[in-house]
């Protein structure tokens, strides 16, 4: 079994559409090795995937690699993935599954000046976007790959900027930004864990007017990224 670093909180019937994306997902990064695969949603929310077959261990290294995996025990230096779960003046707060939380300091976010609220703001990062850390017993830091992504958001050439939402699939924001009206507004649709995603913006596109023409249609937090 592989624990991905994704997390699915939403209920009903959002649930099995989210649960019926994964699967689609899943099938497109192993459908071709000898395996089979069953899915379950864990009481902490973090999704596990069950693999049994030939090629089981390769399946969960690739999907380990393409998702982040939530592992129990936490070795200094090495690189993880969390989902952000809240946040304060003194910094944020990953969940990291196994009923584990990291913190990690306003300064050790490496993402500039601001309190946590406003560097939050800043890159857009919505509640339960999964984020890369170091992991340090004294301190753990934002990976350098993470900040690398957060701060590309806001410098893309000949992008106007992003709305980033969760609790919706890729496909589900999609038809979102249909139905309002805009797909000739946007770019492409990013998925940064299974119900968060990054809608791409291109020039002369207003991210907030975006933002609030779709904000009607989800029951999502959505916040923009300006270039």
């Amino acid at each position: 079994m592989v624990v991905l670093a994704t997390k699915c909180y939403v209920e009903g019937d959002a649930r099995e559409r989210a649960l019926d994306s994964l699967d689609s997902l899943i099938r497109n990064d192993v459908g071709e090795l000898d395996v089979t695969w069953d899915i379950g949603v864990r009481d902490d929310d973090f999704v596990s995937v069950t693999v049994t077959g030939d090629d089981a261990t390769a399946a969960r290294n690739l999907l380990g690699e393409e998702w982040g995996e939530v592992t129990p025990h936490l070795t200094e230096g090495e690189t993880y993935v969390g989902t952000l779960d809240q946040w304060d003046e003194d910094g944020f707060v990953l969940d990291v599954g196994f009923q584990n939380r990291v913190r990690i300091s306003t300064d050790d976010l490496g993402l500039g000046t601001g309190s946590p609220t406003q560097i939050r703001d800043r890159f857009g990062i919505v509640q339960h976007t999964p984020l890369a850390f170091v992991y340090d017993e004294d301190g753990s830091r934002l990976a350098d790959e993470t900040r690398d992504r957060l701060y590309g958001w806001t410098r893309e050439e000949r992008r106007s900027g992003r709305v980033n939402v969760n609790s919706a699939t890729r496909g589900e924001v999609r038809a979102t930004v249909n139905r309002a009206g805009h797909a000739e507004d946007i770019v492409t649709v990013e998925r940064l864990g299974l119900l968060e995603q990054s809608i791409v913006c291109p020039e002369g596109t207003d991210p907030p007017g975006l933002l609030a023409s779709i904000g009607t249609y989800l029951p999502s937090e959505l916040k923009c990224v300006l270039t």
